[in-house]
């Protein structure tokens, strides 16, 4: 049976999805702004702290146009915290890759996010597995 777009658990579900991603961004703006750094600058080191990325594949990630990604990497290289690399597989292709001093910035800014953190730990290993499939399935991920 199909739910209707407008049926009020669909409603509450889409309200409660909307409060949870604005206090989501609002928590790591100001994390980020503590590091001195801007939401994308935070985002993009944050990716980065994982393994080097190509610079076309983190514009993909942050759903954003290359040349804006190319002056984020740009003042986080200015500031010591991305190198770029060339490539080894294909040595065309720049890569953007944490510093020493990147990932230590990368992993207090991960630390210091709770919002995210705190409510799923109040929830059982079953829960978030749940929660996790069941956002994943939203995503077309499953």
């Amino acid at each position: 049976m199909a739910t209707s777009r407008t049926d009020p658990l669909t409603l509450e579900v889409v309200e409660l999805i909307g409060a949870v991603v604005a206090r989501y961004h609002q928590e790591y703006e100001q994390a980020a702004s503590e590091h001195a750094l801007t939401g994308a600058q935070a985002r993009v080191l944050g990716l980065l702290s994982l393994q080097p990325v190509p610079m076309r594949k983190i514009a993909q990630k942050l759903q954003c146009e290359p040349s804006n990604v190319t002056g984020i990497v740009d003042r986080l290289e200015t500031r010591g915290l991305v190198e770029r690399r060339p490539d080894p597989a294909d040595r065309r292709v720049k890569l953007a890759a944490p510093t020493p001093e990147g990932l230590d910035t990368a992993r207090r800014l991960g630390e210091s996010l709770d919002f995210a953190r705190e409510p799923l730990g109040q929830l059982t290993e079953v829960e978030r597995t749940l929660l996790r499939d069941l956002l994943k399935r939203m995503l077309g991920e499953a």
